[in-house]
């Protein structure tokens, strides 16, 4: 849980980077039940295997997954269901025309609450290949002894 400025990241899709280059990213609002609402705010919502997809002028998220509210007295939606994601129009055909593009996809990377209202981060991403990946790892790696190095170095 990560809190800056009003913001309070609840889930994020961290296999998203790995997997993806992220050209642009966007904010929308997710279109939520009451119940579905408590239940993000206990951080009980996966991003794992959701996708954004653009039809009919609106853009929806599949396969996110948020637990049922246990103390929910009315009846429980699917925890699975599509979604409708809240984009003014502008970013709505930004977002159709970018996933048109072959090799591109939308997917999402984060879950939050920005001043009460629930948020999603979305990002137009292109696939990486597995070399690309072993590229990634490499460079962390390095990164990673780089600091070990300065770390050990830097003595008074």
């Amino acid at each position: 849980m990560v809190k800056q400025e009003g913001v309070l990241v609840v889930c994020s899709n961290r296999k998203a980077y790995h997997d993806y280059f992220i050209l642009e990213t966007f904010e929308a609002g997710v279109s939520l039940l009451g119940a579905e609402v408590k239940s993000v705010r206990q951080k009980e919502v996966s991003l794992e295997g959701s996708f954004v997809r653009v039809e009919n002028g609106q853009a929806n998220i599949y396969n996110m997954y948020v637990k049922p509210y246990k103390f929910n007295s009315l009846s429980e939606p699917d925890p699975v269901r599509t979604r409708r994601l809240l984009l003014n129009a502008r970013e709505i055909r930004k977002l159709h025309a970018g996933a048109e593009i072959k090799g591109q996809t939308l997917v999402p990377l984060e879950i939050y609450f920005k001043r009460g209202w629930a948020k999603i981060k979305l990002a137009l991403a292109k696939g990486k290949h597995n070399y690309d990946k072993r590229e990634s790892l490499k460079k962390k790696d390095l990164n990673r002894e780089m600091e070990k190095g300065f770390k050990n170095s830097i003595r008074f």
